[in-house]
């Protein structure tokens, strides 16, 4: 088996609270930038409205393309070059106005100025309020249910203190991905979802790999004389030629999809790769260290309780 460091010994868990910093500080920027934009951007799948996808004959520039499109009074479109300088996607807000009456809008305005030359429609969609509002809810019940369901699973093969911790790991991940979305000024959408989705998996399973040697070496740690605390670190480095290199194969996968998938992967790719980086830092330093600290509050607490006690008896 192919071994990326040869008997690390690094000391992940005393390096903890670093780490907290770290994940505060980020998550932290994150949500004063949703905060900053009132929360985060929403794609056409949840906010609603027409996304109508052109082409036109020859380069052109966006300005050129908004003040045509602002003639007929539609409401502030979003226009994005997709992947090609020729072509473009206009987001427009939701109106009472139905989708071919719009398309046709469309393009009467950019056919009146001749500088745009011929576009071509290729693509149009129309998502209504209540669809966007219904996939919206269904959107955080799948997040919800996949958390529940790791955390019943870790905490019935693990312990309960496990399944908490993954959740803590999960949701940390989660909250730098989408405020990493939010300083990049992207949108979310169901393909956005579906990373977010399935960055939690993936974080979860790094996340198993290290609660299972920790349980494998559990017996030989207390003969030993080991903390739990040096339990689990030790397991972290057992497993950290697993994890790193799997996080750089899937890693260099998306960041290729990202340079040359094109636009419309572009949100989805660039998710996968903050998350892929994000949920191996989660595994090293953030899931095994809350269970340390846990461990060691509730261990504190115990101690104080026998204080108590003997000193009433004593009494």
């Amino acid at each position: 088996m192919l071994q990326l460091f040869k008997s690390p010994n690094f000391d992940f868990i005393g390096k903890r609270r670093w780490a907290y910093i770290v994940s505060l500080l980020f998550i932290a920027a994150g949500l004063v930038s949703m905060w900053g934009q009132g929360g985060l951007r929403y794609g056409i799948d949840f906010s609603g409205g027409t996304l109508i996808q052109a082409r036109f004959e020859k380069p052109v520039a966006v300005d050129r393309i908004r003040a045509a499109l602002d003639q007929i009074k539609l409401g502030e479109s979003v226009i994005q070059e997709f992947g090609d300088p020729r072509e473009f996607i206009f987001r427009l807000p939701l109106a009472e106005v139905p989708a071919e009456e719009v398309t046709r809008r469309v393009q009467e305005a950019l056919a009146k100025d001749p500088a745009l030359g011929k576009v071509e429609i290729r693509r149009v969609e129309f998502v209504g309020p209540q669809v966007g509002r219904d996939l919206q809810i269904q959107a955080l019940y799948a997040v919800l249910a996949s958390m529940v369901g790791i955390l019943i699973y870790v905490a019935v093969r693990f312990d309960l203190k496990g399944g908490v911790a993954s959740i803590a790991a999960v949701v940390h991940d989660v909250l730098v991905c989408l405020g990493a979305m939010s300083l990049t000024g992207r949108e979310m959408s169901l393909p956005v979802l579906a990373a977010l989705l399935t960055i939690i998996g993936y974080s979860v399973n790094d996340t198993i790999v290290a609660y299972d040697r920790v349980r494998e070496n559990r017996g030989k740690g207390v003969k030993k004389g080991l903390s739990f605390a040096e339990q689990i670190n030790i397991a972290i480095n057992q497993t950290l030629s697993r994890t790193v290199l799997t996080a750089l194969t899937t890693f260099m996968a998306t960041a290729i999809l990202f340079a040359f998938g094109g636009k419309v992967l572009e949100d989805l790719a660039f998710v996968l790769t903050v998350g892929v980086v994000t949920g191996t830092y989660s595994t090293i330093y953030i899931a095994g260290a809350l269970i340390v600290d846990w461990t060691a509050w509730v261990e504190a607490r115990a101690r104080r309780g026998k204080k108590a006690v003997a000193k009433a008896g004593s009494a």
